[in-house]
């Protein structure tokens, strides 16, 4: 369907078809719901304001004064109130301060409202309701409307954890009889408990009076496992549980976390990580329903505007491709993590964990260059990379990038969209390699252990990893890091007394000092550690009580 002659293009909605999709079909003639973002009634405070204070000086904004300040105008909401009516869509929910209108309809009508034309697309892996091209909107929400997410289901985000399951050779193998890796092969990894001790955290802190949001796009837990993993660590059973709000997924935990389709070892990983280091800390999991645009988005929108869990410290092990995702997707991402700086929440997240690419070697939709992930490329996230690490007499031998093979490692690089922010301008980012371009933004910005070779033990339906009899490494990848930042980040909050909320810059205040470990070994594809900052591993791994130190003083 084209656009009526008085609609208007809603800029950054293009969408185009993946390489490996085909159309199938009409969509589904069944109501579904799509998400309409609005202005804001003022611009937010750029998240510099604070980023030059110390931690101590630092003030924030409540929710409700930030819902109060930097909601949505009623009149706007109004606005797309009248216009769902116009075209008999049904109002689901109209929020203010999430500055969001949720809208319910059939393909036919949301064809008709936004100018698009849905279809079923089919690839080899999911098929789903998407469309190609732009949104149209009249002309009277030129200015009001900010994004419009649900349109479009395909999947976007991913967990970003290594969780190898058994090897097979049924080629070698007569009868179909399965062959495994001897016992002795697998590398024994370490509990968190035992990567905190390596970077030096705090002991005498546990995290006490914060509060970590996890946010995951499916999978789930069971506390009776839990209380199995944190007794069989040494660590006291830290507060678990679950966030319910509008739109929100649910706690759903699978029955074989050996099955690649089972996200549930990403999820007890966050717990596990985060929980070991902070056992003091409450944590809260948001579960989203699915791994689209609108579900992320959704998600992340509920963790900042929570009236009552209010987590402080938010840990993100899911992301995709920078380039695939719209620009009203991440600019309407980056409004909520802006609106985190001003209330004074650390956001951390998860690299990547396909190198420098960013894409698995065998995806028909990489183009052969070099990406970031998003929502690690947005400069105002801390962005975890990772390294493979080696340990001695209870101390780090060696801490190396990590990096398995093609596409196969610590996500970073230089963000084709994201301009270098203010706090990166002395850092010495290096110009983009491949294709070459600008010094932008840096990815990552610190980096903790997340090689398989040098992973977690974790607990997951049953499983244990790692697992020698089967065969089983411990658990790695990027996802590992930023729960591992984010448990990092409630010690130093409770040792400081003050929330250091958007801490990047104060973190390249410290950069080449002894609150950082600095990986000068190693490559993740296109580019090479070195001294100081760089694109595999960031400013490096934490020193954790040279960190809170410094912050200190």
């Amino acid at each position: 369907m084209s656009a009526s002659p008085k609609q208007v293009r809603l800029e950054g909605s293009t969408k185009h078809r993946r390489k490996d999709a085909e159309v199938v079909g009409e969509a589904p003639a069944e109501e579904f719901n799509v998400t309409v973002m609005l202005r804001r009634k003022k611009p937010l405070p750029p998240p510099e304001t604070t980023a030059k204070l110390k931690p101590s000086e630092r003030k924030y904004l409540s929710r409700e004064e930030q819902a109060a300040e930097f909601g949505a105008d009623s009149a706007d909401i109004a606005l797309v109130e009248a216009f769902a009516k116009e075209n008999a869509l049904r109002v689901v929910q109209s929020d203010p301060a999430q500055r969001k209108v949720v809208l319910s309809g059939t393909p036919a009508a949301f064809n008709k409202a936004f100018g698009v034309d849905l279809k079923t697309y089919k690839t080899p892996n999911d098929t789903y309701r998407g469309r190609e091209g732009d949104i149209y909107l009249p002309e009277s929400l030129r200015d009001v409307v900010t994004s419009v997410t649900g349109l479009d289901n395909r999947p976007f985000a991913r967990p970003h954890v290594r969780a190898h399951r058994p090897l097979v050779n049924t080629a070698a193998a007569p009868g179909g009889v399965v062959l495994r890796p001897k016992a002795a092969q697998v590398p024994t990894g370490f509990t968190p408990p035992q990567v905190a001790a390596l970077y030096n955290f705090p002991a005498n802190l546990t995290g006490a009076g914060q509060t970590i949001a996890i946010l995951e796009l499916g999978g789930g837990f069971r506390t009776a496992e839990l209380n199995q993993y944190f007794k069989s660590v040494g660590v006291t059973l830290p507060s678990v549980t679950t966030a319910s709000f509008p739109g929100g997924g649910k706690n759903n935990p699978g029955t074989n976390a050996l099955d690649e389709a089972n996200p549930d070892v990403e999820v007890l990983l966050d717990i596990e990580v985060a929980g070991s280091v902070a056992p003091g800390a409450k944590i809260v999991v948001y579960f989203a329903p699915d791994a689209t645009d609108q579900s992320f988005l959704g998600v992340m929108d509920a963790i900042i505007h929570d009236t009552v869990h209010r987590p402080n410290i938010v840990s993100i092990s899911w992301g995709g491709p920078e380039d695939e995702g719209t620009d009203q997707f991440r600019n309407e991402f980056d409004q909520l993590l802006q609106s985190a700086a001003n209330m004074g929440i650390t956001v951390c997240a998860a690299s990547g964990d396909n190198g420098s690419a960013d894409f698995r070697a065998n995806d028909m939709n990489w183009d052969g260059a070099a990406h970031v992930d998003f929502p690690a490329s947005s400069p105002n996230i801390l962005a975890c990379g990772g390294t493979q690490v080696s340990a001695s007499n209870k101390g780090i031998a060696s801490e190396v990038v990590w990096h398995d093979g093609q596409n196969d490692g610590s996500g970073g690089g230089i963000s084709r969209k994201f301009p270098q922010p203010d706090y990166q301008k002395n850092a010495g980012i290096v110009p983009a390699v491949n294709p070459p371009g600008a010094a932008l933004r840096g990815v990552p910005d610190v980096a903790g252990d997340a090689a398989p070779a040098s992973g977690y033990h974790v607990l997951c339906d049953g499983q244990a990893f790692p697992d020698p009899a089967q065969g089983i490494p411990p658990v790695g990848g990027t996802s590992a890091v930023a729960p591992l930042w984010a448990g990092l980040i409630a010690l130093l909050n409770e040792g400081l007394g003050n929330p250091v909320g958007f801490v990047n810059a104060l973190l390249y205040n410290l950069g080449g000092t002894a609150a950082f470990n600095d990986i000068v070994t190693g490559n993740n594809g296109d580019y090479q550690a070195r001294k100081g900052w760089d694109p595999c591993t960031g400013l490096g791994s934490p020193n954790g009580a040279n960190l809170l130190q410094a912050l200190k003083t």
